[in-house]
């Protein structure tokens, strides 16, 4: 028992030494003002929004050998927080904190081993409408933040399917950056490198405990969308750039979210289209953005002068990928869930119960 308690310690404190943070900084300030250069802004918001806080890390040592141990006995002794508490000689307020934190941080990862792990006949019923290879459904769960929970099942999902030395191919926003988040420490223990699909994503994955000495990850140095067509061509030959993009269209798998053209929707939010853009293109079809690239309602890219601004994998580009995982959920993304299905922009979806019942009720 012991030799299995000191192995799994052995276990962390390796883990440990991989997810040490140490700060990159790839921001490049080619746009004259913040507007296509909204880097620092969009970090700045990410790591103050309610919905996202900083994910703690884990930086002591000692911390994680206690979360070790206390999490062996807890989930494989079976011993109840107080008899832990006695035997660490600490309090139980204080066994619980660690456990939770390593939930938390993915030192401690929980699976449910259930044919209705989330809401099968959901999952099931998303397949068949849409052609799916896959489908997971979050069940409802009214006052609990919904991306937080969007991610946890995202990151269940693509640890089950990435193998060592694997390649994930990272598009842009929220729900990306939450999914990565749960899965930091899986990427060093497995060898798993990251490659973006877009620029900007340097502006938030810093904050996901991603960045360490191992640089498994490989970032288009560039925002999202820059100040002219011209620029952004410019920045598509550079070698590094176009060895990113080139590199990220080699994936087994991609991870991407789905943007809406709400008022409120994370390129306005974040700087890189205004509302007045977000209504134009609304006007003309737009129900959603995939990789900074709108589409309509049948998933069919629209021709927009903002596309040729965009520094990324073109959607077209992206479906040599075979495996991409969307994920997003709620009231407004159902019509860009919609057209992205219908225009089999991805193959995998990640959602929560109520969305995936709309999106059912209007496929019909």
């Amino acid at each position: 028992m012991q030799d299995h308690l000191n192995d799994y310690v052995k276990q962390a404190m390796q883990q440990l030494r991989q997810m040490l943070p140490e700060s990159l900084n790839l921001l490049t300030n080619d746009a004259p003002d913040d507007r296509f250069n909204p880097e620092r802004k969009v970090a700045r918001q990410m790591s103050n929004e309610e919905e996202f806080p900083e994910a703690p890390q884990l930086t002591d040592s000692e911390e994680v050998e206690q979360i070790a141990r206390a999490a062996w006995h807890y989930y494989n002794d079976g011993l109840t927080q107080n008899q832990i508490a006695d035997m660490l000689s600490i309090s139980r307020i204080k066994v619980s904190r660690l456990l939770e934190k390593g939930r938390q941080t993915g030192l401690i990862e929980l699976r449910i081993n259930s044919p209705y792990e989330g809401c099968l006949g959901l999952q099931q019923d998303l397949i068949a409408a849409f052609g799916l290879a896959d489908a997971r459904v979050v069940p409802a769960a009214e006052g609990l933040p919904l991306v937080p929970r969007i991610g946890r099942a995202a990151a269940s999902l693509l640890m089950r399917t990435l193998i060592p030395n694997d390649l994930l191919a990272i598009g842009w926003g929220e729900a990306t950056s939450t999914t990565l988040r749960f899965m930091a420490p899986v990427f060093p223990r497995a060898n798993i490198s990251l490659v973006s699909l877009t620029g900007g994503v340097s502006a938030y994955i810093g904050n996901t405990g991603l960045y360490g000495p191992q640089s498994f990850a490989h970032l288009i140095p560039t925002p999202l969308r820059v100040s002219s067509p011209e620029l952004a061509e410019m920045l598509r030959v550079e070698p590094y750039v176009r060895h990113v993009l080139e590199m990220a269209i080699t994936a087994r798998t991609a991870l991407i979210g789905v943007g809406s053209v709400a008022r409120s929707a994370t390129l306005v939010r974040y700087g890189y289209c205004t509302s007045a853009e977000i209504e134009l293109f609304t006007r003309r079809g737009a129900v959603g953005d995939l990789l900074g690239h709108f589409y309509d309602r049948d998933g069919e890219i629209l021709d927009l002068d903002l596309h040729r601004h965009v520094v990324s994998v073109t959607p077209d580009d992206m479906r040599r990928i075979p495996s991409v995982v969307a994920a997003a959920a709620g009231p407004e993304k159902v019509e860009a869930i919609l057209g992205m299905l219908r225009g089999k922009l991805a193959n995998t979806l990640v959602t929560d119960e109520e969305t995936a019942r709309e999106l059912l009720r209007r496929q019909k």
